[in-house]
């Protein structure tokens, strides 16, 4: 079983240096090959820090193996009603060599964990289409109350 999920910290230089790692990893496993680019490092870090993010990293023998982050959106208040607020789980990924053994759903598990200790109101996720039986069986489902606007569309 993978070590327990840490949340990991994007204004930490090392934390920040495994996160960014991790997302080269996803972009060159999905381009297949190293992917060029001088300026990805200071455009992510801007990006991690500038959100309502959590992260959380999963280590094996010290090593890093798999990260996701969940964004905390918060509803506008309204007279007489508590502030709601969910967590949209993002950008999840497990490096190559370490999937199908656990480290997901430790990393899930944090996720919720951690939504659920915020009060969030409902956990939604974007997922890629080999990821849909994974969240299908940790018990989420199709949603059908959303609209989308393409951005070649207005």
């Amino acid at each position: 079983m993978a070590d327990r999920a840490r949340t990991a910290d994007p204004h930490d230089p090392g934390d920040l240096h495994v996160l960014t790692a991790l997302r080269r990893a996803w972009a060159e496993e999905d381009a297949g090959g190293p992917v060029v680019d001088d300026a990805f490092e200071r455009a992510f870090a801007d990006w991690a820090r500038s959100e309502r993010r959590t992260f959380f990293v999963v280590e094996r023998d010290g090593v890093p193996v798999g990260s996701l982050n969940v964004l905390e959106y918060r509803r506008m208040p309204s007279p007489g009603q508590p502030q709601g607020r969910w967590g949209y789980l993002a950008n999840a990924f497990v490096l190559p060599g370490h999937r199908g053994v656990g480290v997901g759903e430790v990393l899930l598990r944090a996720a919720l964990d951690h939504c659920h200790a915020r009060g969030h109101a409902r956990v939604v996720l974007s997922p890629s289409p080999r990821s849909v039986p994974f969240y299908a069986r940790a018990g989420f489902a199709p949603a059908s109350g959303l609209m989308i606007l393409d951005a070649g569309r207005f």
